[in-house]
């Protein structure tokens, strides 16, 4: 941490509370009553480190860590005294350990936000680890919330719900360290903050430390601590923003699995997107061999004994050229689709302006886009006059010389991915939106939002701030610069395309077996063997449907928690499946 940079701990603040009480006697383990101390968290064991007799005995601890499980450590004195113990499995975290001093803290008059905070229920297990997943964070073991959460008294876990919707849309836990072995110094933790990047609403992490700052305080806690990873820049920002400031304290970790991204980086030569990682990750957790061919365009080979793929993204060389010309050029798609006697949706292509105007007329609403899919580019959703269609031909044209005019066609739009012609997942996608707090204007709102989601997928998904985002609010009613009123839902794009700012919700367990044989049947019939399918139907869990769109190199990363990097790896190298159970 360097203290030039702005809004970061100084070195002086370090210090007063290095020289605090509660950090001078560490590795005095005779002030606890109990020694040795580990509690039960639902994602692995957090191991009191101040607590132990020993740093041998530290080591040999950790070593016990469970398949699948994080062992957490906090306030480790010596890591390196404990690293030399078993330094083939264990690690330095890359960490920062920061500190809320309860007894000056004061929390923030409560405001009559769209969302509101909870404890844990245990029908909200699918959702906050949907959320976990989402932002590569430790899932909370389910069978630990049933059996021993209620039993813990120490631990709290922390939900925050939207009142609209009904949804979780963060979570984190408490402990409570007196409780869990009688702490002397009167302190708690928090720990696995994750906000869903989805959410709308903006300051939900910030009022989740907040909730469990006061309750601590109330609880009588004298301090609250928390570890986060040094390049975590927002939730540094949100911490010191609440008043935590950085203590010199550490954490040493195992060399598993679930730690593996933090200790080895492959040497790719360059950041690849997070659609290849989820693919290179998997593959490497299987021991076959990962060679970057060009970061830039995300070409990368795969090999494992005498078999050898080259990939780029989730689009490999096992799909022949004709497959991928079929799925880029959507006249094509929707004519081989059509011959298989699947269901699209009517079209046109674009000629003369009569018989455009002509197809508008007959369907009142249309949508006009250039045959060369290409993401969203030139695409737009909603013509309806004739100034319009000029207009939307136009900006499709800039992109293709040919341009397809389709039926508009009410629905949810949904994408099926199928891998080695089978469904794996599929989940809703809807436009980006957001929705007011009486406070920020809507390009605050917008940019707050993007941020999040920009975030949590490394800069995939964005909301544009552009001239159609200008317009979609002006034709709502507002300006950029208004404040949007408190509860106000206001969509500031139209496509629903991930690069936009859409948003995703799996639906997989709710397909219609209808849906399922259509997507599978669109697969053979593109001779695609992995495809993400566009449909649009009244409801995923009815057999109505068109198909709109069929995408060959589709997205994997979008659809988590279904396992489509497990599935893909699968198709690509059957040999490796056993290996990986």
């Amino acid at each position: 941490m360097n203290d030039k940079q702005n809004n970061k701990t100084t070195e002086d603040e370090i210090l007063d509370v290095a020289n605090s009480p509660s950090l001078k006697n560490w590795g005095e383990p005779a002030k606890f009553s109990k020694k040795n101390v580990t509690v039960k968290c639902g994602w692995g064991r957090l191991i009191f480190a101040h607590t132990f007799e020993s740093s041998e005995k530290l080591a040999e601890v950790l070593s016990e860590e469970t398949e699948n499980s994080r062992d957490q450590t906090l306030y480790v004195r010596d890591p390196q005294v404990v690293i030399a113990h078993n330094p083939e499995n264990l690690l330095l975290e890359a960490c920062y350990t920061y500190r809320l001093d309860l007894s000056s803290y004061t929390a923030p008059e409560n405001k009559n936000e769209p969302f509101s905070i909870r404890q844990f229920k245990m029908e909200d297990v699918e959702s906050i680890n949907r959320i976990n997943q989402t932002r590569n964070a430790a899932e909370i073991d389910p069978d630990f919330l049933q059996k021993d959460y209620k039993k813990s008294k120490y631990l709290t876990l922390w939900v925050a719900v939207d009142n609209a919707s009904d949804e979780i849309i963060a979570l984190c836990l408490g402990i409570d360290h007196k409780i869990a072995f009688d702490d002397p110094e009167n302190g708690s933790s928090l720990w696995s903050l994750a906000v869903d990047p989805q959410a709308t609403h903006p300051g939900i992490g910030l009022a989740l430390v907040h909730h469990v700052a006061q309750y601590h305080k109330k609880a009588g806690c004298d301090f609250l601590d928390l570890s986060v990873y040094h390049d975590n820049e927002e939730a540094i920002s949100l911490y010191e923003k609440t008043g935590f400031v950085q203590i010199p304290a550490f954490s040493v970790v195992t060399r598993s699995i679930v730690n593996e991204e933090h200790y080895i980086e492959p040497d790719l030569g360059g950041e690849l997107s997070p659609y290849s990682m989820i693919i290179i990750n998997e593959a490497r957790r299987r021991g076959i061999r990962v060679d970057v061919l060009d970061h830039i365009d995300n070409y990368f080979a795969l090999s494992n004994g005498s078999t050898n793929i080259v990939c780029r993204e989730s689009l490999t060389d096992l799909t022949s050229s004709i497959a991928i010309s079929r799925c880029k050029d959507i006249r094509t798609t929707a004519k081989v689709l059509e011959d298989a006697g699947l269901n699209v949706p009517d079209q046109h292509i674009a000629s003369t302006p009569t018989k455009n105007h002509i197809f508008m007329e007959k369907h009142g609403s249309i949508v006009v886009k250039p045959c060369l899919r290409i993401q969203s580019a030139g695409t737009t959703v909603g013509v309806e006059t004739k100034e319009d269609l000029q207009k939307a031909i136009k900006h499709a044209k800039k992109v293709n010389s040919d341009v397809m005019l389709r039926e508009m066609i009410e629905g949810e739009n949904i994408r099926i991915l199928v891998i080695d012609f089978k469904v794996v997942a599929a989940a809703t996608k809807k436009p980006p939106f957001i929705v007011g707090n009486g406070e920020h204007t809507v390009l605050e709102l917008v940019e707050k939002q993007s941020r999040r989601r920009e975030t949590a997928t490394q800069g995939e998904n964005k909301i544009p701030i552009d001239k159609e985002l200008s317009i979609i609010v002006h034709n709502a009613g507002y300006s950029l610069d208004d404040v949007l009123p408190k509860g106000r839902q206001l969509q500031v794009h139209k496509t629903t395309h991930i690069h936009f700012g859409g948003t995703i919700h799996d639906v997989t367990s709710d397909l219609h077996p209808d849906l399922i044989d259509a997507a599978v049947q669109a697969a053979y019939a593109l001779d695609t063997p992995v495809v993400g399918l566009d449909f649009i139907v009244d409801d995923p869990s009815h057999p109505q449907y068109v198909i709109v769109e069929a995408n060959e190199r589709p997205h994997l990363l979008n659809h988590e928690p279904q396992p489509t990097a497990e599935r893909f790896i699968d198709y690509l190298f059957p040999q490796s499946i056993v290996r990986s159970e």
